[in-house]
């Protein structure tokens, strides 16, 4: 139905036009931009009235008709409703077509805003963003501005700015991991979207910390597509959501932990090194970042370094070490100096934690070399 077929639909029809929705570059930048007026004169036409005439029926003057043919004078309620009386339709339908051409408007200087922050582009690691899949390809520089935009959740390049650079001064991390701020913005900005959207209920801190006496045998099971659904759901019920995302070049982390919410909590693993040991030592350590610290920084992590060497990373260390291996048994067992494969495996099933932890955590304290012939860990494969 065109404007001129709904504006002399009759009033008891009550039609209300629907809300258009923008999918394609055509609809992104309209070449078209269609006053209300077009559709005024129209009707004008049709019935043999006069500019002027028009002017007397709804008491404008012809000065004020003329900027409404135009799209110079907008539509407001009064003018709405003078329109539903004299050329018909209904006052919504007026208003409606009113916001709809100014939201042509807005599109089209919308669009040119965006094509004139192409140079963003090139700041973002869009590649990698393309490649794993967080963003759509567009060929069109403006409409790639606009999806990387929806991708952060921010109105302009300058909001980006202000949300996701300054923020990572405020980041518990190493020099080497906030090198590429676009880079981990992106992969953090990732979990933030997996977190909101997460089925989660409020943080329970004893309820976590008895939670991770449940998840701490899954690091005997080899395979992620199995172990990782369990860790999720044994999270979630106590408050925190996990998410597993590889990291972009230039973000070089092994895991994250952020509060999206006072009563929700993000650990973000990134898989690096692929083993067993990194995965798990990870997890737990951003696990202590949650039970142990506060919920207004972002804790960004190498695995087994120590960041900053702040007392909140070597706190998280001594944490994670001594949650997948009781200190003292594990000193006593090292004094033996007895690391034999099953050696190693015997232990680790007395700690019940997999082989590839204790050969890791061997390997961390130079009781092996990192170069040892008989690797025990698990080489994990992400889908």
């Amino acid at each position: 139905m065109t404007n001129l077929e709904q504006a002399k639909t009759p009033i008891s029809s009550r039609y209300v036009p629907g809300r258009r929705v923008y999918t394609s570059l055509a609809d992104f930048n309209p070449s078209w931009l269609n006053p209300p007026g077009e559709t005024i004169e129209e009707l004008l036409i049709e019935r043999g009235w006069t500019k002027a005439e028009l002017a007397v029926r709804t008491g404008f003057t012809s000065k004020h008709i003329g900027q409404l043919l135009t799209g110079k004078a907008t539509i407001n309620e009064d003018t709405a409703l003078k329109l539903e009386y004299v050329l018909g339709s209904t006052a919504r339908f007026w208003m409606s077509l009113e916001a709809q051409y100014r939201e042509q408007i807005a599109r089209r200087q919308e669009a040119d805003n965006f094509a004139a922050d192409e140079p963003w582009l090139k700041v973002l690691p869009l590649a990698e963003m393309l490649r794993l899949n967080w963003v759509r390809k567009f060929s069109n520089a403006a409409m790639q501005v606009r999806e990387c935009l929806q991708y952060f959740g921010v109105a302009s390049v300058d909001a980006w700015r202000a949300q996701f650079e300054q923020p990572v001064a405020a980041y518990r991390a190493s020099d080497k991991v906030t090198k590429n701020a676009a880079a981990v913005t992106a992969w953090l900005r990732y979990g933030e979207r997996e977190g909101e959207n997460a089925r989660c209920k409020p943080f329970d801190k004893s309820g976590f910390e008895a939670a991770l006496q449940a998840i701490k045998p899954l690091t005997l099971l080899p395979d992620p597509a199995v172990f990782m659904p369990q860790l999720q759901a044994l999270c979630a019920k106590v408050g925190v959501v996990v998410v597993l995302q590889e990291a972009p070049v230039g973000c070089p982390v092994s895991g994250a932990a952020k509060w999206l919410a006072p009563d929700r909590a993000l650990i973000m693993l990134s898989g690096r090194g692929k083993t067993d040991d990194l995965l798990w030592f990870t997890f737990f350590h951003e696990a202590a970042h949650l039970i142990k610290h506060g919920k207004k920084l972002t804790f960004l992590d190498e695995a087994q370094q120590a960041g900053l060497d702040s007392n909140e990373e070597n706190e998280a260390n001594q944490f994670a070490r001594d949650f997948l291996i009781d200190p003292k048994a594990y000193e006593q067992w090292v004094q033996a100096m007895r690391f034999k494969v099953a050696d190693i495996r015997a232990f680790a099933k007395l700690q019940g934690v997999s082989p590839g932890i204790v050969e890791g955590r061997l390997q961390f304290d130079k009781h092996l070399s990192w170069q040892h012939p008989h690797s025990l860990k698990l080489h994990y494969t992400f889908a």
